[in-house]
Parts: structure tokens; sequence; C-alpha cells
């Protein structure tokens, strides 16, 4: 691990083994601070535009799933419309948002897929948080994740996406390419900062 940048006083680091670049802890809003920030979002299902972008998503997974297969939204914020679109394509799917929907209910069971849209970013222990995705998937099944990827480290400190607060950690392709090797998935990257990643029957735990 190594500093990466400071910007605005904030420290980034980066892991030299799996490239992925994260805002020094002390940097981290308080619980109350990162709820306001959440609250100012207006996702709606009704929401055509938000509907339409996270058809970027919906578009590639719902072409790999099986009749009825099970789903569970990671991280589905405020208003819950990645859960409403999947199910009215006809798969049953739970919810889960330590904020918004904090039952932790669905994570006591397995899924055929998993989404987890505009989430990754605010992990504050990625790793934990892909060792539980492993854990809730099923063998066959699918994890897809939407995130806006670090292309160039030269360009950084004007990068738009770490001015968001509550944005800790940041991934490069080269980033999913390794969670994939350490649990035996297999990669797809199917159109701009959407990730797929498949669970086969020999995967690692």
């Amino acid at each position: 691990m190594r500093e990466f940048a400071v910007v605005d006083s904030k420290t980034y680091w980066r892991c030299d083994v799996c490239y992925l670049t994260f805002l020094s802890s002390e940097s981290y809003l308080s619980p109350d601070d990162e709820l306001a920030r959440y609250l100012l979002h207006e996702n709606n299902p009704e929401d055509c535009r938000y509907r339409q972008f996270l058809s970027r998503l919906t578009d590639h997974l719902t072409s790999k799933l099986p009749p009825g297969a099970k789903g569970l939204d990671f991280g589905s914020g405020p208003g819950p419309t990645l859960s409403v679109m999947l199910e009215e394509a006809g798969f049953p799917m739970e919810i889960y948002d330590p904020y918004f929907a904090p039952d932790t209910r669905p994570l006591e069971q397995t899924y055929d897929f998993i989404t987890c849209t505009e989430t990754v970013e605010h992990f504050y222990q990625p790793a934990k948080e892909f060792h539980r995705f492993n854990r809730l998937l099923r063998c066959n099944g699918w994890l897809g994740i939407m995130t806006e990827m670090l292309e160039s480290d030269e360009d950084f400190a004007n990068w738009w996406y770490h001015r968001e607060p509550t944005h800790v950690c940041f991934y490069k392709q080269e980033t999913m390419d390794w969670i994939a090797v350490q649990y035996g998935w297999k990669v797809e990257y199917p159109r701009k900062n959407v990730t797929f990643f498949y669970k086969p029957e020999k995967s690692f735990d």
C-alpha cells in the first residue's frame, strides 16, 4: 500500500496488489452526515431517466437469467428502483440497504443473482463485502455491478467521481480482474462502468 494522491487535503491510498484506490479513513463522513447526503438522492421508480440509467445493467443481466431467478439488490437506496424493474421482468427480488432497508433477513438467504449499482464505491471494507457476495451468490449465479471506473491515474485529481464525499473507494478494471481471480469467478465488461461476475460450480470460498 502506498500514498497515491492528496486532493483538497484528503489523502488517497493505492493497493499495489489489487489496484484499489481508497480514501484515508480520517476523511470519512460521520454516519449522520453520510445519511444526509444519501437523502439528497432523488431515486424514484417512476423516473424514466433513472430507469434508463439502470437499464445499462438490466438489459444485459436479464438475458443471462433463467425464468424466475431470485435476486438481491444490495444497496437499494432511498427509492428502490432496480428491484422494481426486475420484478416487472418476472424475477422475485429482495432488497438490502444499511440505511434504507436495514432488515438483515435477506442476508441470510442465497440468490441466483445480485445487483449492486452505484454502491461499491461507498464500501468502507470492500474485501468484507465481496466475501459476503460470494457467500450470498449461488453457483452459476451472476453479480452485476455499476460504478464509475478509474481509467486514468494521471487525471485523478480532476476526476469528478471522488468529489462526492460518500465515495471512498475506486476500482480499476485490474481491480475487478483481481477480485474474479480471488473467488474463481469469471468477469465480463459488457459496457462502460458495468461489470458482471459469474460464479461457476468450481469457485472459491
